[in-house]
């Protein structure tokens, strides 16, 4: 009977580099300083839903995590800010400029 092979722990060094873990944020309540209606936010960051108004970021109770300490942040394989290349359209396909002479 052959064993099913287990994952590898993290060493001490993978979970030393790890960032902690961040605190839950706060509900929080206020009213809409454009229209007044009682509006819910996080951490005292609001958006109402009613007139649109939204207050700045840097009115919130704490800091925002930064993107290296979002733990929902996609790995960094061999990231780049270009997009993806199309993938190749029919070469004499009905749309082609060149085959209509526009």
């Amino acid at each position: 009977m052959n064993r099913r092979p287990t994952r590898a722990e993290p060493s001490a060094d993978a979970t030393a580099r790890l960032p902690a873990p961040l605190p839950a944020p706060e509900l929080t309540e206020a009213e809409c300083r454009r229209c007044g209606t009682y509006i819910a936010g996080l951490d005292g960051r609001y958006a109402c839903g009613v007139c649109g108004w939204v207050n700045d970021h840097s009115e919130g109770h704490r800091r925002l995590p930064t993107a290296d300490e979002d733990p929902d942040r996609p790995a960094a394989r061999g990231r780049s800010r270009r997009p993806r290349p199309l993938p190749p359209g029919p070469e004499d396909g009905p749309g082609d400029p060149s085959r209509t002479g526009h």
